[in-house]
């Protein structure tokens, strides 16, 4: 009975962190935390709904698993993040969206070694906050290939 219950705690744990299969963070919480994005972002669909109404400084963040970093199509991008972008294969993911938030121009200066520029100023610093953010973004995308 102990063995099973001590299991079954295990579980519950771990059970959030593979819910969708990419993202550990809570999608309730990142929806509230969100709130300090959509001064810069919006999620759209590729049919035009909108899914969360935000400004246009930074781009649509529809679909975002994935996606290679720098390559929505419109918008335009600092040159370092393109090239940043161009090293990361299978696009962005958790981990490199955590990092790329926390601090969007360490990020850049760790992918291009050194002396990049970001367009970026805002900072996620809490990487629970973070990875909520994640899971909510990722839950209004289309379905991982």
């Amino acid at each position: 009975m102990i063995r099973t219950l001590t299991i079954l705690a295990a579980l519950s744990f771990t059970a959030p962190a593979f819910a969708d299969g990419h993202a550990s963070g809570d999608a309730d919480a990142g929806e509230k935390a969100f709130k300090k994005c959509k001064s810069c972002h919006m999620i759209e669909t590729d049919a035009g709904e909108t899914i969360v109404k935000g400004g246009k400084t930074g781009p649509n963040l529809y679909g975002l698993f994935g996606r290679q970093p720098g390559s929505v199509e419109g918008y335009r991008y600092g040159d370092d993040l393109v090239k940043a972008g161009e090293t990361i294969e299978g696009g962005w993911t958790e981990a490199e969206f955590i990092s790329y938030v926390a601090d969007p121009k360490g990020w850049l200066n760790d992918k291009l070694g050194g002396g990049a520029k970001s367009k970026m100023s805002f900072r996620l610093k809490k990487e629970e906050e973070a990875a909520d953010v994640w899971a909510f973004i990722v839950s209004h995308g289309p379905a991982p290939e």
